[in-house]
């Protein structure tokens, strides 16, 4: 309430006190001369119509404050918006993968004894070529005596065999002579193969990349000697979430991306997809090999996989930064300009598949509508705005595609 209104409203409330009090001072003196009688009347008369003016200009004052407020324009939203248009867009998985290599084994000592001979870190060695050496000195000398065992048990056998067949000897005599030369036979094959296992060899070609014992340092059965590596092939391993299980397959494509560590864009084959979910990430395993003759890729690096789902020929396309989600659910603001101005929409939308930052409006929208991409968070329903930048989906989308199309089956 303004002063003016104010005062106005004691003024009528004093006008009217005055005008009764006079009526009953006129009602208290009926022996008042008429002249008297008129005054009186005339002067509570003129109170009145008073305080009746004062309260209609209190109100038509009110009243054009009042338009007044409503006449003050609100102020416009500056934003940026996209323009849908129909465009291919292609559904795609990405998951982050780990490179191993194919052929990376830990070489351990299968016999007790000293090292005698190992090979420096980045040695390159042929398959079957001798890695490492352990002293063979005793595994020799149990090699002497189980052939010299052996000889005898055989020529014991040689000379009970004739006597067997003429039948001066037993059945069971001569099956006890075979059985001990069957048994220094194997001692001397065990022997033999206890020697054989002083030399540490190569199972595949490749690169010393670890050594754990040094020349000298007694080495015993399943003791770690050395890790031989080859990387010439390599393959890429993921973990990919339980929803896409039927999506992926042997042979299905993928493509790697390898430009963080300049190695580029590489296309692949799944060459094993998992049966099995891991219960903790809920996550199955997939692989992609490779080749790596320029050995441009090592066992640990990382690697961006992407996955073609399908690819969708006319789907209109959003950055995902232009969906709110709140509790009422999914929606956009799209401008709409059948005023003199520009009014920002609220439309509730639903959303279909996504990748790299975009996604995929299935209904609530149609080609042509103007979305609201940046400043969508300072508006409301029917909020004016002022559209700063104004771009098309297409455009957008070929922004945000950071790597090539991936391969499709």
């Amino acid at each position: 309430m303004t002063p003016l209104a104010s005062f106005r409203r004691r003024t009528f409330s004093d006008d009217n006190s005055v005008s009764m009090t006079v009526l009953r001072l006129l009602s208290s003196h009926p022996s008042s001369s008429n002249v008297t009688f008129r005054a009186l009347s005339s002067l509570a008369l003129s109170f009145v119509l008073a305080a009746v003016l004062l309260s209609t200009s209190g109100c038509s004052d009110g009243q054009a404050e009042s338009s007044s407020s409503q006449a003050r324009p609100q102020p416009k939203t500056q934003v940026e918006t996209l323009v849908l248009e129909p465009t291919s867009f292609t559904d795609v998985i990405e998951v982050t993968g780990t490179v191993e290599a194919i052929d990376d084994a830990m070489l351990s000592a299968q016999t007790n004894g000293p090292v005698t001979m190992l090979l420096d870190l980045g040695a390159q060695v042929n398959a079957g070529q001798p890695v490492a050496k352990i002293d063979a000195e005793e595994a020799e000398a149990a090699v002497e005596q189980a052939e010299a065992q052996y000889q005898l048990a055989q020529d014991r056998f040689e000379r009970q065999e004739p006597l067997f067949r003429d039948s001066i000897i037993s059945p069971l005599e001569f099956e006890q002579v075979r059985s001990e030369r069957n048994q220094a036979r194997a001692s001397l094959q065990q022997a033999k193969k206890r020697l054989a296992n002083t030399i540490l060899e190569a199972p595949f070609s490749g690169t010393i990349e670890e050594r754990f014992l040094e020349v000298g340092e007694q080495a015993a059965p399943g003791t770690q000697v050395a890790r031989l590596v080859n990387t010439r092939r390599v393959k890429v391993t993921a973990g990919i979430p339980e929803r896409y299980a039927n999506d992926i397959e042997v042979g299905t494509a993928v493509q790697l991306d390898f430009r963080r560590y300049g190695a580029g864009v590489r296309t692949a084959d799944v060459t094993f997809v998992g049966n099995t979910i891991d219960p903790e990430s809920r996550t199955f395993t997939v692989e992609a090999t490779l080749s790596n003759e320029n050995r441009t890729l090592k066992p640990e690096m990382g690697a961006k996989l992407r996955v073609t789902r399908s690819v969708l020929d006319s789907a209109l396309v959003l950055p995902r930064t232009a969906v709110i989600r709140d509790e009422t659910g999914t929606h956009v603001y799209v401008v709409d300009r059948s005023d003199t101005t520009a009014i920002a929409r609220d439309r509730d939308i639903s959303l279909g598949p996504e990748t790299s930052g975009q996604i995929v409006v299935t209904s609530g929208l149609s080609t042509g509508d103007e979305v609201i991409t940046v400043g969508q968070t300072n508006v409301s329903d029917g909020a004016p705005v002022e559209v700063a930048n104004r771009s098309t989906t297409t455009e957008t989308v070929q922004e945000d595609q950071s790597l090539p199309t991936p391969p499709t089956e």
